[in-house]
């Protein structure tokens, strides 16, 4: 199992960001698929969630804010984040529940200045 990640960098509070995550070795489709983020100093936490029938689930601090979708015939999942606030700074990560374990991305920074 492959995850790649991309998108992240630096954007002004307010701004918008689209990251990207390719899957491989997996059957993509029949898999949720989630982005998690780490703050230094702070614990990964669940940003947002799409299960193969396209049911998406985000954390209360992105609601509105942020969309997660997915391309199943292209293996990608992204997440389209809009009206980034500072707190939002972190290294985000891709993920997959495949057989009994977590498989992670390498993570991509999301910088958000004020």
């Amino acid at each position: 199992v492959q995850l790649q990640a991309s998108g992240g960098g630096l954007v002004q509070a307010g701004g918008s960001l689209r990251l990207s995550c390719a899957a491989s070795g997996i059957r993509f489709s029949i898999y949720s698929m989630g982005w998690y983020r780490q703050a230094p100093g702070k614990q990964r936490e669940l940003v947002a969630q799409v299960t193969s029938g396209g049911t998406t689930n985000y954390a209360d601090s992105v609601m509105g804010r942020f969309t997660i979708s997915r391309d199943n015939a292209r293996r990608i999942v992204n997440l389209q984040m809009t009206s980034l606030k500072p707190e939002d700074t972190a290294v985000y990560y891709c993920n997959v529940p495949y057989r009994g374990r977590d498989f992670w991305g390498q993570g991509t920074l999301v910088t958000v200045s004020s």
